[in-house]
């Protein structure tokens, strides 16, 4: 599995108003820990790789009021090398999952074959969801000065509205388990997309099982943020 690392670039933002999105090996990580340094705010990034190409509606609020922006200098540079750290970690302890390194954040995806799914019209966490869960309930304790944010979401199968609320407990099922396994729950917020923005083609079983997913972001705290500033002096 790969970490996929989206880079903005700045100049091209500048003049342009367009994203940059750049794929490498976690390994080959370097332009992203440097990044920081000559970035402005592009939360949007972490955004699209939540909910897809357009966003839609549902959900609890603004995504963006949550993910923020990007760090600057070389506070963003310290942030930068502390979650590629966190996202290799994941890479390892949980094969099958998809990890984007975005911005200053990252995007994991789970679905059937990464070990957190749902079986249709269902929200619990089954067995293998809770295995996988503990693995990252661990990682979250290791790097503790992060946030975590929930994206819910389902197939095509059922009404709009009633997708949509299950989405919702997909979402706050995921949210709950983190929280009852020690992970503090002011770190954690939560959102859902009901059917509105799937990855996988809905009219085969294989996509339909795929889309009823959730994604994790993790990204960095305000003490996180201050506590590098800190270190460099700014």
């Amino acid at each position: 599995m790969k970490i996929y690392i989206k880079r903005v670039s700045i100049l091209v933002f500048a003049m342009f108003l367009t994203v940059g999105l750049t794929n490498c090996k976690s390994v080959k990580n370097a332009n992203n820990k440097q990044k920081g340094a000559v970035i402005g705010a592009a939360g949007g990034a972490i955004l699209g790789a939540i909910i897809g190409n357009n966003v839609g509606k549902g959900g609890n609020g603004e995504l963006g009021a949550v993910i923020g922006g990007v760090v600057g200098g070389t506070a963003g540079v310290l942030i930068g090398n502390k979650m590629d750290k966190q996202a290799q970690k994941i890479e390892e302890e949980i094969p099958g999952a998809e990890v984007e390194r975005i911005d200053d954040g990252i995007v994991v995806t789970f679905d059937e074959s990464s070990g957190v799914y749902f079986a249709t019209n269902k929200y619990d966490i089954n067995t293998a969801s809770q295995e996988t869960l503990n693995k990252l309930v661990a990682i979250f304790k290791e790097y503790n000065d992060t946030n975590i944010l929930v994206v819910g979401h389902t197939d095509s199968v059922g009404a709009e509205d009633y997708n949509m609320t299950l989405s919702q407990n997909r979402a706050n099922a995921v949210a709950n388990y983190l929280a009852s396994n020690g992970i503090n729950r002011g770190r954690i917020n939560v959102n859902w997309f009901g059917e509105t923005q799937p990855k996988y083609d809905n009219s085969t079983a294989e996509g339909r099982a795929k889309n009823r997913r959730v994604n994790i972001a993790i990204l960095p705290s305000e003490q996180m943020i201050e506590n590098a500033k800190k270190e460099v002096g700014n």
